[in-house]
């Protein structure tokens, strides 16, 4: 099974492919540069350096939302093009999920926040069980007061990430009162690569 995944939901513009759960390429950009510049050369790299045919791809992944109105208008508009280009399905996987597959096996619970704007975060909490991701709390849109307050009435250690740790992370240190801790680089805002390892798991079970 040929996946190309793609996530456009915050200034992150990230695309992978993958096959049979190997990761066969990924380009990820976070930099200021408009999404309608960046995914189509960006899939039009990895598909030539890892030589394969468009018409090998068996779906197309991308993050529903929530996340920047433009961007996830700009990587729907571009998945359906190539989905109906291609004749293949369209997987819709929730940004929030893709954000905490990221920490796969994490034994703290999770906490994706993208900054929303006036105080307010976008966010759900997460946990694995038996090696799944299991949603505690759906992804929503909440200040992060209230998030903090959600969090320190379970009593649990949790990990955050996504773009809203430098917007809130002192606001995290001051008012958090459980274990707590942020997300290295690399797996700290969104990618593809997680993306299309759960838009497999959503295609299997739609078969």
């Amino acid at each position: 099974m040929r996946i190309l995944a793609i996530d456009s939901s915050s200034m992150v513009a990230t695309v992978a492919i993958t096959t049979d759960g190997i990761l066969n390429a990924e380009y990820t950009i976070n930099h200021k540069k408009t999404h309608s510049q960046t995914l189509l050369p960006m899939i039009a790299e990895i598909v030539k350096m890892i030589e394969i045919d468009m018409d090998s791809i068996d779906a197309v992944a991308i993050t529903g939302g929530p996340g920047s109105y433009t961007g996830l208008r700009i990587g729907s508009a571009t998945a359906k093009g190539i989905g109906l280009a291609l004749n293949k399905p369209i997987i819709n996987v929730p940004t929030m999920d893709a954000l905490a597959y990221n920490l796969y096996d994490s034994r703290a619970l999770i906490c994706p926040i993208m900054d929303a704007r006036r105080s307010q975060v976008y966010t759900g909490i997460y946990r694995f069980q038996e090696h799944k991701l299991v949603t505690v709390e759906a992804q929503m849109a909440v200040p992060m007061a209230e998030m903090i307050e959600k969090l320190n009435a379970r009593g649990e250690e949790v990990v955050f990430l996504g773009d809203g740790v430098p917007v809130f992370g002192k606001m995290i240190q001051e008012n958090l009162k459980v274990p707590y801790s942020f997300a290295p680089a690399h797996v700290n805002k969104q990618r593809a690569a997680a993306v299309a390892a759960l838009a497999e798991i959503y295609f299997r079970e739609m078969i």
